[in-house]
């Protein structure tokens, strides 16, 4: 490893270790000023430190979380995510590589792609096909040309029309939540959520199929409007935006049919599980070295916020993780497996570096899959 290899490698551990001081003594959860944690252990998180880089785009690890199982589809989507990897280092003849990858697998495995969607969904599958044949030549077209500027929208609009087409593949609910937890709301799908704030707006896509319950409060709460005209409460630049402190004595959602604190379990979907754990930490459950599916990895991390001292003590406060990707070392970070991610931002993550203490969310909306929830 050369010396800078080393130094971006050590520039980047040291953030992580100084992130982990900050939110020691922050105490995410924002109802508690206790120790962020205690007892804290390294030993077993440096042992297995992972190589190679972390997904650091919300909607790439929106679109591999999807229940669904294409590997034509997947092979696609990586044809076209590679683009980012090669224009980072000016690879142009990789760039052209990718998308005649990406457009010979079209040609040749539609038929694969279309395996996995049903009948009715069909006509939309070849509506999206047309269409991502269409964006792909304006990407040959982008690449040859050395564009950038054209290259990086057209990217993202074939990423996109690829998770339309990876969303048509989803057949159902892939598990079936505790019945111990069924008195909750839960969204079973995906939501998108428009926030109106007083500094622009924010999209978020919330994630049911891997955090039901977690995400279902969410949407359930959203579509109450409980949100409207609430406070940002903390806003730690480069670390966290957080909102949901109802006014008065109550750090969370009172429940206005029985008259108590609706208290969510911590959900964590991990890789290779089929169902979520609740209740507990992966941390406390020995299970610290596996990866959630929905990581803290990208700007604009949408998650619960709880008490320091109660897993399962969340209930209507979220926060926003404003970490820079870069400072994820390999996808490893003090947050994964001790707070539940349920979404994240795909529009106005500009907007989350504005806001400030004191700056309102004028109105939540659900934009999108509403009809997802189930409470």
């Amino acid at each position: 490893m050369n010396f800078q290899a080393w130094h971006r490698f050590f520039s980047r551990f040291w953030a992580v270790v100084i992130c982990g001081v900050f939110l020691w003594g922050l105490g995410l959860g924002g109802m508690s000023n206790g120790a962020w944690a205690s007892g804290w252990d390294y030993s077993p998180l440096m042992a297995a430190l992972p190589q190679g880089n972390a997904v650091t785009d919300g909607k790439a690890i929106l679109r591999n979380a999807l229940p669904i199982d294409n590997p034509t589809v997947r092979e696609l989507q990586g044809n076209l995510e590679d683009i980012s990897n090669q224009l980072r280092a000016k690879r142009w003849s990789g760039i052209g590589g990718d998308i005649k990858k990406a457009q010979r697998l079209l040609e040749t495995k539609a038929d694969k792609l279309l395996a996995s969607i049903s009948p009715d969904r069909q006509p939309q599958a070849q509506t999206y096909l047309e269409q991502l044949h269409q964006t792909l030549d304006a990407l040959q077209t982008a690449a040859e040309a050395k564009d950038r500027q054209q290259l990086l929208p057209l990217k993202a609009q074939a990423l996109d029309q690829v998770g339309g087409l990876e969303d048509l593949m989803v057949t159902g609910f892939p598990f079936q939540v505790p019945a111990e937890y069924g008195h909750l709301p839960q969204l079973l799908g995906r939501a998108t959520v428009k926030l109106t704030t007083s500094k622009g707006e924010i999209t978020v896509v919330v994630d049911g199929y891997s955090a039901p319950v977690t995400a279902g409060n969410f949407v359930d709460l959203v579509q109450r409007g409980f949100y409207n005209q609430l406070p940002f409460t903390r806003a730690e630049e480069s670390y966290v935006l957080q909102a949901g402190d109802p006014p008065g004595p109550e750090d969370g959602f009172i429940d206005p049919k029985t008259k108590t604190y609706r208290a969510i379990p911590l959900e964590i979907l991990t890789d290779g599980d089929d169902t979520p754990l609740y209740g507990i930490t992966l941390e406390d459950a020995g299970r610290y070295l596996e990866h959630p599916v929905l990581p803290f990895s990208a700007y604009g991390t949408l998650a619960l916020a709880r008490p320091n001292e109660d897993a399962n003590g969340g209930s209507s406060q979220f926060f926003f993780l404003l970490f820079e990707p870069e400072l994820t070392p390999a996808g490893l970070n003090l947050l994964d497996g001790r707070y539940a991610v349920f979404g994240y931002t795909v529009d106005g993550q500009e907007v989350l570096g504005k806001l400030r203490p004191g700056d309102m969310i004028e109105k939540a909306e659900v934009i999108a899959g509403g009809e997802n929830l189930v409470s």
